[in-house]
């Protein structure tokens, strides 16, 4: 990983597009700070395409397409992707799975949540699991004292021996039935929207993120950040970030936002 300072101003004028994580990438200490919220902002009124790529559930990704100054959202790990039509007023939902399939999957995590909370001690339901569509969250350090590393482990591994993808966020064990992540649903996307390949678009797109399930994210793109709390989840990654904020959380977002926008200015004039 480099320094951010070491993003080329050159580079960093072409960025259209910045896709960031939520939670410790955005937020700071499961709170999203009046600068980083003011740093979407800012880059969106300069013309750059936020769009948040989050573990977090459908009910929290309907908020924050309405609301936030945001494009779309994907949520759930890239179980679907949200954008609302402000101009018609009207919510626009992809799924990766119909949802005969939703249903069928989501009896299949119900029973292995109640296998997984048996045998690992301290583990619990996300606070956020009853506005989710697709996966099963569990907390393991967001609500409850923090577990052990060998206890998340044996979180992924319960998942896996019951045929469904984990991935381990900075907060939850995310589990789900089906061939998606992150960066598949981020591909649909950008296919549906913009009638784009994700990969015509590299030189003028951004990644920031924080933790494991970033990481087909950090292996994809040329310009992918790691906020500064990263260096806490080296040990999960096999594909670092190619670049590395000064600071933690919303505060290293914030220095990403500021990067972007002093490089566009210097461009400009």
């Amino acid at each position: 990983m480099r320094a951010l300072s070491t993003f080329a101003p050159d580079q960093a004028a072409k960025i259209r597009f910045l896709l960031t994580d939520i939670d410790d990438t955005l937020t700071t200490d499961g709170h999203l700070t009046a600068d980083a919220y003011a740093a979407l902002e800012r880059l969106s009124a300069a013309g750059i395409t936020v769009i948040p790529i989050t573990g977090r559930p459908a009910g929290w990704c309907d908020h924050i397409a309405r609301m936030w100054p945001v494009f779309a959202i994907v949520g759930e790990n890239g179980a679907f992707y949200m954008r609302y039509d402000h101009h018609r007023r009207r919510m626009l939902t992809h799924h990766f799975a119909g949802a005969e399939e939703r249903r069928a999957n989501r009896a299949k995590l119900n029973a292995l949540s109640v296998k997984i909370l048996s045998m690992v001690p301290g583990c619990a339901l996300a606070s956020d699991q009853n506005y989710r569509e697709a996966d099963l969250a569990i907390d393991f350090c967001e609500d409850v004292e923090p577990l052990s590393e060998s206890a998340i482990k044996q979180i992924v591994s319960l998942f896996e021996q019951e045929g469904a993808q984990a991935k381990v966020s900075s907060i939850h064990v995310n589990g789900w039935f089906g061939q998606y992540d992150k960066l598949s649903m981020t591909r649909t996307l950008f296919a549906r929207e913009f009638s784009s390949k994700l990969e015509d678009l590299l030189p003028v797109c951004a990644f920031a993120g924080d933790s494991p399930n970033d990481e087909p994210m950090f292996a994809f793109f040329d310009y992918s950040v790691g906020v500064a709390n990263i260096q806490t989840q080296l040990h999960r990654l096999t594909h670092q970030p190619k670049f590395v904020t000064p600071s933690k959380g919303g505060a290293g977002f914030v220095e990403l936002a500021d990067c972007l926008l002093a490089a566009k200015k210097i461009t400009n004039s």
